[in-house]
Parts: structure tokens; sequence; C-alpha cells
């Protein structure tokens, strides 16, 4: 597997694959073609299907346009078999003249690949990629999972840690302060800060429900407005991991160290679906974004409790199975309906997948890497309307208020 610097992306909204991918992207074509004259991007699937929703078509023009004009073709029923978040890039010269055509695809969490090549060619640093390998390790070693990843990505992960906690609590305070409307056709109204207001009026386990609500909305309606967050697997689903960790910390006064150990875990967690499996939206559904999502935070929240390794591999397979078969069905294509409850919902989930857990000593039937198995074969046999094309689902049905 590759490092967690790869999983956890800081960057802004509202989506990993359609946004920041494609950004990325054309960053990339355009620093081997600053020459160019003019450029072409087709894009194809579901780039092309949710991708004015998700501003797809704005972070291209954004990077290529100021030096050269831009074409933006939408070939949404065109799929490749590699993967449905498909584009081509095109450099013309003064003479219309081709200068390279690159076919590359968003695979999720702001990452690309290219058929038939390792994307991008950074480096494998985990020998083991599987829970049930490192759970093993663990259970030998009388390690946790957070030093299996610092043996592997060494101390240096801890500064870049510090830097993604910082920017999840920023994006959480600026989602409780903010109100308005969020941007789109849906005209939605921004709800962070008055679940908080309101949490603050009940006592004890309501309280806490509601704050858990409030910071998971705080981050996803920032990720929805276009502000700055952390990839947690992706921007779709970057609100259930820090709502957790926030609420942990702030209820029980777990330190920065602890709280980041527990991002470590959360991040290994990601990383093992995201290798195994997927964690894009487009590829095998919402179970691929928030059932990731609720996992890493099930893992996180458990560890932070004292779980033991068996726990906390639990707390995961949990945090993933429930969600199995949740489809990605985003209204007009914009990461707001269903997607912001979603991640208030899983923040709420990953909690009780942790109180399971913690009755028990660990030892269940299905484990983690099956689930995750389980969760591949589910994406690839979900039709393509249910992975983010707007197509099925909810988008198909419910239609926004003029």
């Amino acid at each position: 597997m590759k490092s967690i610097k790869e999983l956890y992306r800081i960057g802004t909204g509202p989506s990993s694959s359609h946004t920041m991918g494609p950004r990325k992207a054309a960053e990339i074509f355009l620093a081997r073609h600053p020459e160019a004259k003019s450029f072409q991007v087709t894009l194809y699937g579901s780039l092309a299907a949710t991708g004015k929703g998700h501003m797809t078509d704005v972070a291209i023009l954004d990077t290529l346009q100021p030096h050269a004009p831009v074409e933006i073709i939408w070939k949404p029923h065109v799929f490749f078999p590699f993967h449905p978040n498909g584009m081509t890039f095109k450099a013309f010269n003064e003479n219309k003249k081709v200068l390279e055509e690159w076919t590359v695809f968003s695979i999720g969490g702001g990452a690309l690949a290219e058929e038939g090549h390792d994307n991008t060619a950074i480096p494998e640093i985990y020998e083991m990629n599987t829970m049930s390998a490192i759970l093993s390790w663990c259970e030998h070693t009388g390690k946790s999972y957070w030093e299996y990843v610092e043996q592997c990505e060494g101390p240096d992960i801890w500064d870049f840690l510090e830097e993604v906690w910082k920017t999840m609590k920023a994006a959480i305070l600026r989602g409780l302060d903010a109100e308005g409307v969020l941007p789109g056709p849906l005209h939605l109204r921004r709800k962070a800060s008055s679940y908080y207001i309101r949490a603050k009026g009940y006592k004890d386990s309501l309280r806490a429900r509601g704050m858990i609500f409030a910071y998971a909305l705080a981050v996803s309606e920032e990720n929805a407005s276009g502000g700055k967050i952390v990839t947690a697997p992706t921007c779709g689903a970057c609100g259930v991991v820090p709502a957790v960790l926030y609420h942990l910390q702030h209820s029980r006064e777990f330190s920065d160290a602890r709280i980041l150990r527990a991002l470590a875990t959360a991040g290994l967690v990601g990383n093992i679906v995201k290798h195994n499996a997927s964690i894009s939206g487009a590829e095998a559904g919402c179970q691929a974004e928030v059932g990731v999502a609720c996992s890493m935070a099930s893992a996180a929240a458990n560890q932070l409790f004292g779980g033991s390794p068996a726990q906390i591999e639990y707390a995961a397979e949990m945090g993933l199975e429930h969600h199995l078969g949740m489809t990605c069905d985003p209204v007009c294509g914009l990461v707001q309906i269903p997607c912001i409850e979603r991640n208030a919902y899983a923040a709420a989930r990953a909690l009780d997948a942790n109180i399971y857990s913690a009755f028990t000593d660990g030892r269940h039937r299905v484990s983690f890497d099956k689930v995750v198995e389980v969760m591949k074969q589910t994406g690839h046999d979900l039709p393509s309307l249910y992975k983010e094309t707007s197509e099925g689902g909810l988008a198909k049905n419910y239609q926004p208020m003029e």
C-alpha cells in the first residue's frame, strides 16, 4: 500500500474524484504543454454525468483557461472498462495540430491513474496490505495499528497528521459559524449552526448525538460550498472522521497526540480498502465513500477508548458492513442531498459500532477483509445509474423546487 498521505488530501470541495482529481490532471497536462495554443478536454461516464454539479468544468477551466482557450466535451454514456471517471486531454498548436492526447482516470480521493500504468509511480511503503495480516502482527508484537503506520511511514507522519487535524478542526469551526444557502439549484440551507445551538439545550446522550450531527454537518456543508477540507477518504465523506474525533476530544478530553494516533489508524483502515477495493463512489457507490468513512471513524473511536486490536478490527468491520449496497445517487449531481445527511448519520453509527465492539472480546465470524471483498463485488454488481451518475435512486425520483 501507498502512504496515507495519498488518502488524506487537503484541498477544496465539493468532490475529490470530480473536482480535485480533474484539477490535478489539468495541472499536470498544462505543465507538459505550456506552449499549447488551445486545449480540448473530453469527460466520460460519471465525470460527465455529474460534472457540472460537482464543478468539474470549473476546476479544469480555472487551471487551463488562463493560458489558452479550452473546449470541454461531455460524454456521460461512454464508460471505459478501467474506471468510470475517465477524461481525455488534448493540446493543440497554432495550426490545430495535436501535440499530445492523454487519457487519465480520477479513481477517488483525488488520486489519478492511467490504464496499464502505476498511478504517478508513488512507491508502496506498506508490506502488509490486509487487516488480517496487520492484526496478526499487532497480536504477535503487542503493538497497535498506529505503531505499524509509524513504522512504515516514518516519524514525519505525525507532522503531516497534525496539519490534517488542524485543517479538519478549522473546517468544523467555519461550518458551525456559517449560515445561509449552499450553492446550486437545490437552495439547501446550512443546518450545522442550528443543530449545534439546539444540541446545547439537551442533556447527556441527546446533547452528544446532536453535537456529532452538528460537527459532521459543518464539515460537509463546508465541502459543498467549495471550502477547504480533508479527504477522509473522499470529499463527499469528509465530515465523518473529523466529527467523531472532534466530539470525542471535547467530551472526553483526549490529547492531540492520541487524536493523531487515532487518525493514523483510521488512515490505515481507509488505505486497506483503497488498495484492495475502492473509495470511489463512481466505481462502487456510496458504500465506498460514506461506508469507508464510517469504518475509519469506528476504528479510531475504538482505539481511543482502549480497544484491543481485535476490537478495533471488529469496529471497522461493522462500520463498513452495515453500509454495504449503499448507492451513490446525488440529486442534481451536487454533493448535498443525500450526501450531507449521510455524513451526519454515519458519524453517529461509528460511535455505535465502537460501543458494540467494546462489549465483545473482538471475536466475530465475518472479517474486515471479507467485508472489503464483498463491498468490491457489490460495487461491481451495482448498475451504473447508482454509481454517481444521478440517473437513478433519489437523483431520479426527487425534483428540486423551482
